[in-house]
């Protein structure tokens, strides 16, 4: 697809999944809304993933970005979706460029365990923090969530609607970002980081930069997340949260910047049936889900569209 025509892409794709919520109850419009935030996360993921990097500890900057639409909320009187998501983005990118410093330097299972160092760092100091409801968390003020969770069907279409338009955003400028000259430079250090320091680039630099923008895209999505649920909990930065944006990135594959969201979706309904049906054994049938896509999509769901694109 020409460059012109991928802003168009993108917006139709937003247009389509805002028209196709029209239909949906309230419950799947909720559920799609969380779908979204946490398909967010993963995109900042799958940037990392192409830089050669995991993180586990991207719940740092979800909770961050929830807690900043909290706090917002609650002290500054701000009632707006849009204003509040901006915050969100904005302090867990701000932590990014400190916490990005330290974890610029290190590669492999180092990144990944100190990246859940931090989170869990976070979560120690939110459970012990009474100020911000210590292990209970606390409620969003209503003014901020009317309209989102608390006003019916309108409202959460609505909510659904802004999350739609803002993955899309996300996932436009991660496109022009990648297809950029400093994005051609990521691939290049998941490569050969050697090569890229001959050329007269940085890969520390590079690393750092993606870790901060993979930070803003998860702080987005815990604002979302928080604005729609209309509760905060340390939760949000616990290690099974992290867990569950490298599962969504692994099962949606990296091939596309769509593909975290369609991953996030496909993980939320699986979840909701296997839990529907199957209450004591739930997390066994989404385990196992998993290990077949593992088996048999070892680049993710995303690589069924591309072996449907592929000339015969």
């Amino acid at each position: 697809m020409s460059a012109a025509r991928r802003p168009l892409a993108f917006l139709g794709a937003a247009l389509l999944a805002i028209l196709a919520g029209a239909a949906l109850p309230g419950w799947a419009l909720f559920l799609g809304t969380v779908s979204l935030a946490k398909g967010l996360a993963a995109l900042g993921l799958l940037l990392l993933m192409r830089t050669g990097l995991v993180s586990f500890g991207q719940g740092l900057y979800y909770a961050v970005g929830g807690y900043a639409v909290g706090l917002a909320a609650n002290h500054l009187g701000l009632g707006d979706s849009l204003p509040l998501v901006l915050p969100g983005a904005a302090a867990a990118a701000a932590l990014a460029m400190v916490v990005g410093l330290l974890l610029a330097r290190y590669r492999s299972i180092f990144f990944a365990m100190l990246s859940l160092a931090f989170s869990m760092i976070l979560y120690g100091l939110l459970v012990k923090t009474s100020a911000l409801g210590s292990t209970d968390g606390f409620n969003v003020a209503p003014r901020a969530v009317a309209g989102v969770a608390a006003a019916g069907p309108q409202g959460r279409l609505a909510a659904f609607g802004l999350a739609a338009a803002l993955c899309a955003l996300a996932a436009w400028g991660l496109d022009r970002y990648l297809a950029s000259h400093l994005g051609r430079l990521v691939p290049a250090v998941r490569d050969n980081e050697l090569r890229v320091e001959y050329m007269g680039a940085s890969a520390r630099n590079v690393v750092h930069l993606n870790v901060v923008l993979a930070a803003a895209l998860a702080g987005a999505g815990g604002a979302i997340a928080a604005l729609a649920v209309g509760h905060i909990d340390p939760e949000m930065a616990y290690w099974t949260t992290s867990g569950e944006f490298v599962f969504v990135a692994i099962l949606s594959g990296t091939g596309s910047v769509a593909a975290p969201f369609l991953g996030a979706v496909a993980l939320e309904a699986l979840r909701s049936f296997a839990y529907e049906h199957a209450p004591n054994t739930w997390q066994l049938v989404v385990g196992g889900s998993m290990l077949l896509v593992i088996l048999f999509l070892p680049e993710g769901l995303w690589s069924l569209f591309r072996r449907w694109r592929a000339p015969a």
